[in-house]
C-alpha cells in the first residue's frame, strides 16, 4: 500500500515545513526527519539516519521534490545549518538565480515558529511511544504512521478533512482505510485499470 499511495500525485502549496525528532530503534536513538506541506499538513516525506548531517538531509529533500513533482519556493525549518546547506546544494536553480527561499526559525526569537511542524512531531511521538520504539530504520509503522495521517485522520485546522482531501486527493466510501489497502491490492494483482489514479480521481 506504501508503493500505491506514494504514485498518488498530491496538489501542494509553494511553502513547506521540515523538522527532526528523536526515534528509538533497537534501543537506539536516530533521527526522523519530516517534510510537510504548511497548507495542506500533507506528510510529503519521511526518513531515518543515524546522523544529521546535509548528506543525510538531501535524500529527503529529493523525495519530496520528485513525490510533489515541485520544489517548494519557501523552506521553515529550525534554526540547524543542516537545512540550509542541504536546500542550497538540492533544489538551487541555476535558471536565472532562482532557489529555495530556507527560513531558519529561532524557536524563542523567530518571527516565524514551526509550530505546525511541531505539532505533527508530536503525533508521531504518541504512536511511537505506544508500540515501545522501533525494530529497523524502514519499519512499517513508520509508513503506516504517514499513511494514516495523510489520507484517514480529519484534522481540526483543515475543517475536518484529511491532508490529502486538502491535498485534491479523493478516496471515497464509508470506510477510508480499507478503501486504500483493497485499491492497493488491485494494484498490485494487475486488477483494474492497470494504471493509478493521478490527482483529483475518485477511486472507491
Amino acid at each position: 500500500m506504501e508503493r500505491y499511495v506514494e504514485e498518488i500525485t498530491p496538489q501542494l502549496g509553494d511553502t513547506w515545513r521540515t523538522d527532526e525528532m528523536f526515534v528509538k530503534i533497537r534501543g537506539n536513538m536516530r533521527y526522523l526527519f519530516g517534510m510537510m506541506d504548511d497548507e495542506t499538513r500533507f506528510r510529503i516525506a519521511q526518513q531515518v539516519s543515524a546522523y544529521k548531517g546535509t548528506s543525510d538531509v538531501r535524500p529527503m529533500l529529493r523525495e519530496a521534490a520528485q513525490r510533489a513533482g515541485k520544489k517548494p519556493k519557501v523552506l521553515i525549518s529550525d534554526g540547524a545549518h543542516n537545512f540550509a546547506i542541504a536546500t542550497r546544494k538540492e533544489w538551487f536553480s541555476h535558471y536565472r538565480g532562482k532557489s529555495t527561499t530556507h527560513v531558519a526559525d529561532i524557536r524563542m526569537s523567530g518571527r516565524i515558529h514551526n509550530n505546525k511542524m511541531e505539532r505533527q512531531n508530536g503525533e508521531w511521538r504518541d504512536r511511537e511511544k505506544v508500540v515501545m520504539g522501533l525494530k529497523k530504520p524502514d519499519s512499517p509503522v513508520l509508513a503506516g504512521m504517514q499513511i494514516y495521517h495523510n489520507f484517514i485522520r480529519p484534522h481540526m485546522g483543515l475543517k475536518g478533512k484529511t491532508p490529502a482531501e486538502a491535498a485534491g486527493i479523493k478516496v471515497e466510501g464509508e470506510n477510508k482505510w480499507l478503501t486504500l489497502i483493497q485499491n492497493a491490492a488491485k494494484s498490485e494483482s494487475g486488477r483494474g485499470s492497470g494504471s493509478l489514479p493521478k490527482l483529483g480521481d475518485s477511486h472507491s
